[in-house]
């Protein structure tokens, strides 16, 4: 099967095997039905053949390779299956009869010195297969050396698997026998060469240094050797390289006669713009490092970005942002209107390691960190990428992404920094993708950056025959089923797509798969090897080294480390750690993962409740910690819901509240005073009190269907005449997974704008006229759409 790797256990679905040694996504085999294969590893000389030591050796390495020390596993002997707890010292690990008839999972031993495991003859006598997909014997040869054998079937465990797996199994073994004492915690799965052969696997070639020491002085190299070629372009301004160099400079020089000066941190709040750009460019310019807020944003959650990055000053030109503190706001024309005859210069202050950004994310503590990148880190960034994207001069890039996303990073600087040409996606065009298309097609875009939600969008409407030949995923997980369309429209290599693992605390990006249509058709779940200068690690809670198919946390260190949470010295130590195998620093993502023995990353999800939804990084305790701030709100919840069966623009966020006293509409309208919209709960539902598991936890599955406050229960079924009317309600109710009435508001009841564009497909579809999105947020109800539909039809 297309995109099938030996790098893990497979257990079988259905059986018994399911219930150790890996959990049900643990890797591939090798495919081959019930073909069996044996792996040997050496034992020490003098250790007996002991049934106990080798089920508590087994379960020990197994619950290592699951990432837990402390369960109890069920091994399998000749004498059935047996319980094993993994705890206290090897020489304590105790066993029981497990009451459990099934069959058991991994068979244990065998008498010393036979030479065959069990086999089962019911089919193919001949065939000799194993009873168990993992048979382990401790075997002593005629020359009196003992071994450890591992008889398996291919179907469940590769040849590689095997082998790495026996020979974990046998070094743990050796510690049960020789140092019975030592903790199951600190036993070690493999010795000091293999550990450094792991981490060689997980590391890449260092990225080749940029012959600049910060952004703004390799973007002037850039404008130095082509001053003619266009840089950026939006809706009413094209400038220049050396344009926007020149603009930037009086950005700067206004910046320090207005007291910011090198190591000082600006906050910058206006929409994708040239002159945004330019702003940003400005900021770095003046020696100083920018805070991008979204104009979106409330006020509240604006305010607490820049008193958290202790902003000096804020260019915007909302005007709504109202003025605390040393937050002393400035429009871009102030700043081109200030006399900078005398400005300090500032740019020879800044080098490498001076911030050039803070970006914030969503924090569990109920408001967002900010995360401090410093200009070498961009620059590595873009040295790592530059040869294998074939970045250049004659790219076009879409700037599509919000500034405050760090997304836009890489658009902005991955740009600009090769020489491409940067164009302004206004944001009803980055949500309607019929207007995106016919954007992409007329700037001749060749680089599009889109998360998997944002490209479904665009595969709605006509994507053959775009300019594109490089399409760069990224922001959220990628089902690469997905991409199947994409790959038949363009067939042999003529648009390249690459999917990339990444964290804003590592510098937006990590690893780099190219997915073809096999991998698609796989389904492969590997993000790629780690860009040159980068590396990665997957570790056990303990922060043990794992190795190669076994699941833990992924670790990143390397060029892309960021320096840390702005004024959270307590969270920068705990997820910035030391890096224990080179002298630098790594980041503990919480993502979790596993290596494959050709050093690609498969990305397997969270480990804790952060979610990632249409490409925001989303703390659901943030939204809690908000929802609690309420005054009637006793206790809450919240968890991610699914509006239209599961796919990534029907996911939703529902809210669970305990009140004492208040109403629901009133709790949701305060946390969306403070959240942004995408972390506004589509619902919220009032409960008597939230069900708990027996460990104290909310138990999600008990918790009732989401209560949804709309008018439909009120409205009278529309008559014959009104069938659109009624057509578009059914419509509605199937994508947002409730009934809606013809008076209630579309994206209040939880819509967004990739559900308007799944509307917009259905009336393509049904030969109605279709609605530009702008047009839904302008009439946002069943009623509205109607009218405005049929005075397109008039």
């Amino acid at each position: 099967m297309a995109g099938t790797q030996d790098h893990a256990v497979r257990p079988r679905p259905m059986t018994p095997t399911a219930r150790i040694g890996a959990p049900p996504d643990w890797g591939m085999g090798d495919g081959d039905g019930d073909r069996s294969a044996t792996a040997w590893a050496a034992l020490p000389s003098d250790a007996p053949a002991d049934e106990r030591s080798l089920r508590a050796a087994l379960a020990v390495t197994l619950r290592r390779y699951e990432g837990e020390d402390d369960r109890e596993v069920v091994v399998g002997s000749a004498e059935g299956a047996v319980a094993v707890r993994v705890s206290g010292a090897l020489g304590e690990v105790r066993d029981r009869r497990h009451p459990s008839s099934e069959q058991p999972v991994v068979a244990g031993t065998l008498p010393e010195g036979d030479e065959e495991p069990p086999y089962a003859d019911a089919a193919h006598p001949s065939a000799r297969v194993p009873v168990f997909p993992l048979t382990f014997s401790p075997v002593r040869r005629a020359d009196g050396r003992l071994w450890l054998r591992c008889d398996h079937l291919l179907s469940h465990a590769g040849r590689a698997t095997a082998e790495q797996l026996t020979r974990h199994v046998a070094h743990v073994y050796g510690q049960v026998t020789n140092a019975p004492e030592t903790p199951a915690a600190d036993v070690e799965l493999f010795d000091d060469d293999e550990r450094r052969r792991i981490v060689r696997l997980g590391a890449s070639a260092p990225a080749p240094p940029h012959p600049a020491r910060t952004v703004h002085e390799a973007f002037a190299l850039v404008a130095a050797s082509a001053p003619d070629a266009l840089a950026v372009t939006d809706e009413h301004v094209e400038l220049t390289y050396e344009q926007l160099d020149g603009l930037a400079d009086v950005f700067a020089a206004a910046l320090r006669t207005r007291g910011v000066r090198p190591g000082d941190r600006v906050g910058v709040c206006l929409d994708r713009s040239a002159e945004l750009v330019a702003v940003l460019l400005g900021v770095l310019k003046a020696g100083a490092a920018y805070v991008p807020i979204d104009p979106a944003y409330p006020a509240e959650r604006a305010i607490h970005m820049l008193d958290n990055a202790a902003a000096r000053l804020l260019v915007t030109r909302s005007g709504e942002l109202p003025r605390q503190g040393e937050h002393h706001q400035v429009t871009p024309d102030g700043l081109l209107e200030d006399d900078v005859t005398d400005a300090p210069d500032g740019q020879g202050d800044a080098d490498g390691a001076t911030t050039a950004y803070v970006i914030h994310t969503s924090g569990s503590t109920g408001r967002p960190k900010g995360v401090a990148v410093p200009h070498a880190n961009v620059l590595s960034l873009v040295e790592a990428t530059r040869t294998d994207l074939g970045l250049g001069a004659a790219d076009v890039w879409t700037f599509f992404h919000s500034s405050a996303f760090d997304f836009s990073v890489w658009e902005m600087w991955g740009c600009l920094l090769t020489g491409g040409r940067l164009v302004v996606v206004p944001h009803l065009t980055s949500r309607d993708p019929e207007q995106f298309r016919a954007l992409v097609v007329a700037h001749g875009v060749t680089v599009l950056n889109q998360t998997p939600s944002a490209l479904a969008n665009l595969l709605t409407v006509d994507y053959a025959d775009l300019p594109v030949r490089l399409v760069i995923l990224g922001g959220e997980p990628l089902d690469a089923r997905m991409l199947l369309p994409w790959f038949d429209a363009y067939p042999d290599g003529r648009c390249r797509v690459v999917n990339m693992f990444g964290i804003t605390e590592t510098t937006v990006h990590v690893t780099a798969q190219t997915v073809t249509r096999d991998l698609a058709l796989g389904a492969t779940r590997s993000v790629g090897a780690p860009l040159s200068g980068w590396h990665v690690y997957v570790l056990d809670p303990a922060g043990r080294l794992l190795p190669p198919g076994a699941a833990g946390e992924i670790c990143v260190g390397g060029a892309g480390v960021a320096q840390g949470y702005v004024g959270r010295p307590g969270l920068t130590e705990e997820r910035f750690r030391p890096d224990p195998y080179t002298d630098g620093r790594m980041y503990r993502s919480g993502d979790r993962g596993r290596l494959r023995p050709d050093g690609s990353l498969e990305h397997l999800g969270r480990l804790d409740n952060q979610v990632k939804i249409r490409g925001f990084r989303i703390e659901l305790d943030e939204i809690r910690t908000v929802l609690l701030e309420d005054a009637a709100v006793r206790a809450a919840a919240v968890v991610v819901g699914s509006a239209d069966g599961g796919d990534s623009s029907g996911k939703r966020l529902d809210a669970y509240v305990v009140l004492d006293g208040g109403e629901v509409r009133a709790v949701r309208e305060h946390a969306a005073a403070v959240l942004p919209d995408y972390m506004v709960p589509a619902t919220v539902t009032a409960v008597d009190a939230l069900p708990l598991t027996t460990s104290g936890k909310v138990d999600v599955a008990r918790l009732p269907r989401p209560e949804i406050t709309t008018r439909a229960a009120e409205d009278h079924t529309p008559t014959a005449d009104d069938a659109l009317a009624s057509w578009l309600q059914e419509l509605w109710a199937g994508l947002l997974g409730f009934p809606i009435g013809l008076d209630d508001d579309f994206f209040e009841a939880g819509g967004n704008s990739m559900i308007a564009v799944k509307t917009s497909a259905a009336m393509r579809a049904e030969g109605m006229p279709t609605l530009r999105l702008r047009e839904f947020y302008r009439h946002p109800t069943v009623r509205q759409v109607v009218a405005a539909l049929r005075t397109a039809q008039a």
